[in-house]
């Protein structure tokens, strides 16, 4: 049945088939895309400090830069279980999928049917019901069909070849996202990570602290006592005492919360990790140089912007989609089969059936329907547009602040670095004086209340330094290049 049909296709009239010839090769309405230039500046504005160099970034890995094997561990865990970059690779193969569904338009379509009826007509039907008819006139019959259909909707104004494009384009836009989401996902488990590293560090400052003033206190409980002193110096030291234990409870809190959401980024429950991470480790260190390279690598690394531009290639296409509608469709349809009722001669000579040729469909009326449509695609590709533009900027705006802020930051904990070391002297003085009987008690609690916040502050520096630079590895779209290889676990 397979080669009749092809030999009716071959019987095509030839009017029909010149026809067919001269629309193959068509023509694509709707504007052709061309990439938007962005103008990146030669040089940042943020002129380069606290390491950061205009070396060409090294940034695949970035986060071995601090050194810390619990971070590496985590990041790579991450990367195999975390929901969000799972739902990201989903849409991915979405994409891929929808792709292909797009593909096949242009193409021609066949099916093949059979079917076998039993049925009765009618003896009072029209015309048939109006002459006498002999009685043994069978009305009741078998009805045994086989046959192929086949149709083919020539792309003559090139819808479906840009809804091809369209699609492509959004394939490569959910590849985009999913680096992007690679990207934030990095840099949440590292700042994450670096909180949780701060809060010890701060933890154990004020245990420390703690330890110090209940030394204090009970000195001063056992010299009032004995009559050196009044119970004004034991109330402020418990004061003193009772304030710094009261940071205690924010600072756990802050810790918990940080450990919470590291399980929460590795695809786990929150209190998965409290375990691995009751040990306490340093705050990572940032290295000595940050190379940043130039503010044009922003343009080809940051899949943001790449995902913007994909976005805004498929919103052009799609406006030739809705242009196409404006002009005629032409097609190609036929069938070819077998149709008997018996089963005797189904696939007689006699029992073929076959139909083929052209057809033309074209809206000449729809209220303006079309042409609203086609509006509305441009808009969307002027929206596109300006997210792209908008994307670009941001993108730069959060090197240039990620700079500010990693450069700035540095001079503040080497400020706070002096300060730490003057109040440890200050504290050493005033015990001093106080144990001569030349300084008030007063003296003491101020130097350890100020040697306390300047330690907390300076905890809260090393932290701040590490994140600001996450924060600049990631402005800078540093770490989806290893996603291919470790993604590769969630079936890529």
């Amino acid at each position: 049945m397979n080669v009749q049909f092809m030999k009716l296709n071959l019987q095509l009239p030839q009017a029909g088939l010149a026809l067919a010839l001269l629309l193959l090769p068509g023509c694509t309405v709707g504007p052709d895309y061309h990439p938007p230039t962005a103008a990146a500046p030669a040089q940042w504005a943020e002129p380069l400090g606290g390491g950061a160099t205009g070396a060409p970034a090294s940034l695949a890995a970035w986060w071995n830069h601090f050194n810390d094997p619990e971070l590496n561990a985590l990041v790579d865990r991450a990367v195999k279980s975390n929901l969000d970059l799972k739902i990201a690779v989903a849409r991915v193969r979405e994409a891929r999928a929808q792709y292909q569904v797009t593909s096949a338009d242009p193409w021609p379509s066949a099916g093949a049917s059979g079917s076998y009826t039993r049925q009765q007509q009618s003896k009072n039907q029209p015309i048939i019901g109006e002459f006498p008819l002999p009685a043994n006139l069978p009305f009741q019959n078998n009805v045994y069909q086989a046959g192929f259909d086949a149709s083919w909707e020539l792309d003559v104004f090139g819808a479906a070849r840009r809804a091809n494009q369209a699609a492509g384009a959004e394939v490569a836009a959910a590849e985009f996202s999913r680096r992007d989401t690679l990207l934030t996902l990095l840099g949440e488990v590292a700042r994450n990570y670096v909180d949780a590293r701060g809060s010890q560090r701060r933890l154990a400052i004020a245990h420390q602290n703690i330890t110090a003033q209940e030394e204090d206190l009970a000195i001063t409980q056992d010299r009032f006592q004995h009559g050196l002193t009044s119970d004004l110096d034991v109330q402020q030291a418990a004061t003193l005492l009772s304030t710094t234990r009261a940071e205690i409870p924010s600072l756990e809190s802050a810790l918990q919360i940080s450990i919470h959401q590291l399980g929460v980024l590795l695809g786990q429950p929150p209190g998965a990790l409290l375990t691995e991470m009751s040990t306490v480790a340093p705050i990572p260190a940032a290295p000595p140089e940050v190379p940043v390279g130039l503010p044009s690598d922003l343009l080809l690394r940051r899949p943001d912007i790449q995902k913007a531009e994909r976005q805004l290639a498929a919103a052009n296409a799609r406006i030739g989609v809705a242009t196409a509608d404006l002009f005629p469709k032409f097609s190609l349809t036929g069938d070819a089969g077998y149709l008997s009722i018996s089963a005797g001669d189904w696939f007689a000579g006699g029992s073929r059936f076959w139909s083929v040729g052209p057809t033309v469909q074209w809206k000449v009326f729809d209220a303006g329907r079309i042409r609203g449509n086609i509006k509305v695609q441009n808009a969307r590709q002027e929206e596109a547009l300006a997210i792209y533009e908008k994307t670009v900027l941001a993108s730069f705006n959060d090197v240039e602040n990620a700079l500010v802020g990693y450069a700035k930051e540095q001079v503040r904990r080497r400020a706070l670095e002096d300060a730490v070391k003057s109040s440890q002297e200050s504290l050493r003085l005033a015990n001093q004086l106080y144990a001569n009987g030349l300084a008030n008690f007063i003296n003491v609690l101020d130097a350890e209340r100020s040697l306390y916040q300047t330690q907390d502050q300076l905890a809260q520096s090393e932290r701040a330094v590490s994140a600001n630079l996450i924060s600049l590895y990631k402005s800078l779209g540093g770490g989806w290049e290893t996603g291919p290889r470790l993604a590769s676990a969630q079936g890529q």
